[in-house]
Parts: structure tokens; C-alpha cells; sequence
């Protein structure tokens, strides 16, 4: 079985990457050392409806084999819900030997691998995402849940065991998991891997033309992106920062919006467009900010909500993770495949926001026109 090898200061472990992947189940958790004691499956309802059965079926073991499904929806990353899924650990009887499997996108990565971080201080997950977005948060060990004042603001590192990427379960998603996954595709091309975004550009003229083999392509290229920056710095002290490229924005709008009501990848491609329009302007240089938007919005990416505020949207990227004192930083570009972390004034972000929130309306009305 073909698979991407992540190694990390913590532990080694593959992402299988396939359209038989989940056939590999079984023999992934009988390998495991110590033997695996029971297994909790967590997901939510639409994955649950489409795709547990399948994996219950998939997993062809002795030990006893649990399930917990909670609502659909980012707002469901809650303490309330990490709350709820240990009282089903518990009451299930899962101990040190356990292992809990990760059936879903983003979302429920992030839930059940920080569920998994915690409970006895610690046991062993896989992850099997059904998103494209899922491939990058499923890689790399970042679990966390939301606070109402921030995105991912209480949270671990805890690499998982394995990662099983089986794509037919991509294809129930709706066309706007597909542009949300995609913008994270296109953040690995632009900060690791020049030669897939020209591919990209060449290649996946609409986002239908992400299927079969092409979609298992972009995925064994984008991963190691990801994977070569975490085998530097698993705990994001400095490299694995420039995986936030388009992010500090990205999360504002989504916090600004409502969680749930603007996707993580809407998000993100907003936030890439208004990193390489900053990067011109601090670097006085040629980005080709201007044919980056309009490839943006051949795909559908939406430009920045109007009824947003400058004000309120600099006030939450001071709350960014990577801020330092109260000082926004942010990932910039000065070449494709070249990004860094920088430290910008309140001003310059306030000023240069609202001229690309001027250029980035224009732009979507001549596209309407």
C-alpha cells in the first residue's frame, strides 16, 4: 500500500492516500502496540449517515467498537461537545490501550484528536478524513476545540497513529467542501510546491476536474508540502508558522461572520489574495496579485463580505495566534515558494484592508459584468 511517510520529533506515521484505502483499516489497528483494547468511532451526522456503517463494516476486529455522532457544523468544535465525547469514553470503558478514529472533516479531526490528546492524558487515534480540506488539518497533530473569543484557541499537538485517505468518500461532498479543500491545495502550491501550482493552473480548470486520478495527485503533492515543514518544527515554534499563510485574515473573517457561515477555505483564499496584495505593496514588487483574483474567482472564492468592518476584523487578527503582544504578524511572500513571518503595525494592516476590500468588490463586479 502506497503511502507518505511523516516523521516528527514525537513519532513516525503514514497517510494512505487511495481509492482502497479503507480496506487497509483492519490491518492498520491489528499492527498497533500495544494491542488495542476497544475502538470509539466519532463523527458527525452527515458523515455518520453516509460513511460509518461502511467503516464499522471496514473494521473487521475482535474488540468491542463504539460510536459517538454529534451535530454538523464548525460551531459544534465546542468544549461542550469535548465535554460530552469523554462522558461517552467513560461510559464506554475505553482506557490507555483504546483508540479512537477520527470518521469526518476538519471539524471532527480537530474534536476527536484533541479528545483523544486528553482523555487519561493521552491515547492513540487514526484519522480518516471525508474532505478535501482535511487534508491538510489530518496531517501534522494540531487538535484543538473553539473558544467564542478564537478559532482553535484551546488545543494540543498529538500526531495520530495513521492517516487513512480513502477518496470515494469525497465524493458526496457539495461543490463549496470541494473550493474550501481547494484553497488549502492551492496554500501548499504556493508556499512549498511552484511547480504543482502551475500544474494546477494548467490542470483543474473547475473544481469538477478535481476527481479519480488527478485528485489522488494533487493529494501525494500537496501532503509532503505540509509534511516537510511539520518534520522541521512539529510544534510551530518557527517553520510550521508559514502554514498559516492566508490564515491570520482567514480566521478573522470566519470569527466575524459567524462560525459556519463563510467555510474555513472561503476564509483562506480571501486571506492568501490579501497576503500577496500586502506583500506587493511592503516589497514593492510583482506578485501577479491581480491574475491570482481573477483565477480565485473563476473557482467561485467570494470576495470579502462588505458588511465587515476594518476595524473589528484588525481588532481579531491582533488575537491570532501568531500575534506577539498585541503585534500582528502575518505570513508574507516574497517569491512563490518563499514565505515568512512578519511583524506589521495596526496602520498598515488597517490601510492596505480597506483598499483591498475596495480592490476585491470592484473585482467581483466586473467579474458579474
Amino acid at each position: 500500500m502506497e503511502s507518505i511517510h511523516i516523521q516528527t520529533t514525537s513519532k513516525k506515521y503514514d497517510v494512505y492516500v487511495g481509492k482502497h484505502v479503507l480496506s487497509s483499516l483492519t490491518e492498520v489497528v491489528q499492527r498497533m502496540k500495544p494491542a488495542v483494547s476497544n475502538v470509539m468511532i466519532i463523527s458527525d451526522e452527515s458523515v455518520a449517515t453516509l460513511h460509518l456503517q461502511k467503516v464499522k463494516e471496514a473494521l473487521q476486529i475482535k474488540q468491542d467498537v463504539f460510536s459517538f455522532v454529534i451535530p454538523s457544523g464548525e460551531k459544534e468544535k465546542s468544549f461542550e461537545n469535548f465535554y460530552a465525547v469523554h462522558t461517552a469514553a467513560l461510559e464506554n470503558k475505553l482506557d490507555r490501550n483504546s483508540l479512537i478514529i477520527a470518521l469526518g472533516g476538519g471539524m471532527i479531526g480537530d474534536l476527536a484528536g484533541f479528545v483523544a490528546a486528553t482523555f487519561m492524558r493521552g491515547i492513540r487515534f487514526v484519522q480518516v478524513p471525508t474532505t478535501l480540506l482535511a487534508h491538510d488539518s489530518a496531517v501534522g497533530g494540531k487538535v484543538a476545540i473553539n473558544h467564542p473569543l478564537g478559532k482553535n484557541m484551546i488545543g494540543a499537538f498529538h500526531q495520530p497513529e495513521a492517516v487513512l485517505y480513502h477518496t470515494p468518500f469525497l465524493d458526496s461532498l457539495p461543490e463549496k467542501e470541494w473550493r474550501s479543500g481547494f484553497a488549502e491545495v492551492i496554500k501548499h502550491a504556493l508556499i512549498g510546491d511552484v511547480e504543482l501550482y502551475h500544474w494546477l493552473k494548467n490542470n483543474v480548470t473547475t473544481l469538477a476536474d478535481l476527481r479519480d486520478d488527478k485528485l489522488v495527485y494533487v493529494l501525494k503533492r500537496a501532503i509532503p508540502v505540509k509534511a516537510k515543514i511539520v518534520a522541521q518544527d512539529e510544534t510551530e515554534k518557527g517553520v510550521r508558522a508559514h502554514l498559516n499563510f492566508g490564515h491570520t485574515l482567514g480566521h478573522a473573517l470566519e470569527k466575524e461572520s459567524g462560525y459556519g457561515n463563510i467555510t474555513h477555505g472561503d476564509g483562506v483564499a480571501i486571506g492568501m489574495l490579501f497576503a500577496i496584495f500586502l506583500s506587493e505593496q511592503m516589497y514593492k514588487i510583482d506578485l501577479r496579485y491581480k491574475e491570482l483574483k481573477q483565477w480565485f474567482l473563476q473557482y467561485g472564492y467570494p470576495s470579502i463580505p462588505r458588511h465587515l468592518k476594518v476595524d473589528r476584523l484588525v481588532n481579531v487578527m491582533k488575537q491570532d495566534k501568531k500575534a506577539n503582544a498585541g503585534t500582528i504578524r502575518m505570513v508574507l511572500m516574497q517569491e512563490y515558494g518563499g514565505v515568512h513571518v512578519v511583524s506589521i503595525s495596526d496602520k498598515t494592516v488597517h490601510t492596505s484592508l480597506e483598499a483591498f476590500q475596495k480592490d476585491m468588490v470592484l473585482g467581483e463586479e466586473m467579474n458579474f459584468e
